[in-house]
């Protein structure tokens, strides 16, 4: 009998637009849906989004969803590939900022690698966090009341972040093992009271 994939049946969002990182997309995308998940680039506008690769311009991806119209109901993660570009362009976006802050109110894990932390200082949600990035996006972190490592992979409350392409295999595995766990109850997360 095949052995059974860790996040069968999972459904992914990858936030991006035009100079994703290609290998921070592709890359991770590529082990969601071999370990089960089911990925859905989502974005700015509909049609197809340019890769950044080796300082030019790489391939190309396929919007499946605009941001606009995009629902974190439909998912149980996120992914926020990096690229310098890429979250700098999202990031004056209402709806993609309010994309990820959706995700992250709702407790369901986010995984962001090398500039893609950009996405969760707009968002709000960085306070009283550990995260690690590419090294320039230090000081914005700490500005946004987290607290910034230099290391391979590192996760805290369901929120799995990485610094470069190099770090993708643990930063991959480490996502994977996140969303198989499932909703996270975040600390700084806004109780209901029961009236």
């Amino acid at each position: 009998m095949p052995k059974a994939k860790k996040i069968e049946g999972k459904r992914v969002a990858i936030l991006a637009t035009h100079g994703f990182e290609q290998s921070e997309l592709l890359e991770p995308m590529r082990a969601l849906e071999d370990a089960g998940a089911t990925t859905t680039i989502v974005s700015l506008e509909a049609g197809e989004i340019k890769g950044w690769s080796g300082g030019d311009w790489g391939q190309t991806v396929t919007v499946d969803e605009t941001v606009d119209k995009a629902s974190v109901d439909d998912f149980d993660a996120l992914l926020l590939p990096g690229g310098v570009m890429n979250p700098d362009k999202l990031r004056v976006n209402d709806d993609a900022v309010q994309f990820v802050r959706d995700f992250y109110d709702a407790g369901k894990p986010i995984g962001a690698i090398c500039h893609g932390p950009w996405m969760l200082v707009e968002a709000g949600v960085v306070e009283d966090l550990t995260l690690t990035s590419w090294p320039s996006l230090e000081t914005d972190i700490e500005n946004a009341g987290g607290n910034w490592v230099d290391e391979e992979v590192h996760t805290d409350q369901g929120v799995t972040t990485s610094r470069k392409p190099d770090d993708i295999p643990a930063f991959s595995k480490k996502l994977i093992e996140e969303i198989g766990e499932g909703i996270h109850i975040r600390s700084t997360a806004d109780q209901v009271s029961m009236r």
